[in-house]
């Protein structure tokens, strides 16, 4: 994952009043907060971090010019409003290069299994260890083809080099199963139409 900078300003208002103004102006309202270090209330470039999250997914890692310092920070939580869908508050994490961070990664299925099945995903995310540098945008995993009968668990993902799972290994993914046939359908449905008929008699 590339390096994203940003222009960051120091926030001296707070409250809700002062959020709406943050966001009336354009910009987004931010903390960084991380190793041991007093909290930064900060505002962010709405149209340029929407981009990054867009581009980039919710673990983007951002250096962030900040006054006169610059400082590298992790995307850790992003809330949004939840009619109007725009970026309401982000909570940033202090990070160095080298450290290892802990972080959500989707999962990506490519292709389609075999004809006259059923897949049933159970995990749409993992948690990975990653260098704060290079964590990967997702997991990618090719159902192409399977049969009816297969599972697959969180540890026949293949991650990155540098790349450790975090989530149980036998924690399932997904699984692929038989389609009913149409007999077994039109089976169900008879019954559901008999049961209907006992229950109204």
């Amino acid at each position: 994952m590339s390096e994203v900078r940003l222009a960051a300003e120091q926030r001296t208002e707070f409250g809700k009043g002062a959020a709406r103004r943050t966001r009336r102006a354009g910009k987004i309202p931010a903390v960084l907060y991380g190793h041991g270090s007093d909290p930064k209330h900060l505002a962010l470039p709405a149209l340029e971090f929407a981009r990054v999250v867009r581009e980039h997914g919710q673990n983007a890692v951002l250096t962030l010019d900040i006054e006169s310092s610059t400082e590298l920070a992790l995307t850790k939580t992003v809330t949004t409003h939840p009619i109007k869908n725009y970026i309401e508050h982000v909570d940033l994490l202090l990070v160095q290069r080298g450290e290892k961070v802990t972080v959500e990664v989707p999962i990506v299925l490519t292709g389609d299994p075999a004809a006259a099945t059923l897949l049933t995903q159970d995990l749409t995310t993992i948690q990975v260890e990653a260098d704060a540098l290079n964590i990967p945008e997702q997991v990618e995993y090719s159902i192409e083809g399977l049969a009816a009968g297969t599972q697959v668990h969180a540890s026949d993902l293949a991650l990155p080099a540098g790349t450790t799972l975090v989530t149980d290994g036998d924690a399932m993914v997904l699984a692929v199963n038989a389609a009913p046939t149409a007999a077994e359908l039109d089976g169900d449905a008879g019954e559901a139409t008999e049961s209907e008929a006992t229950e109204e008699g």
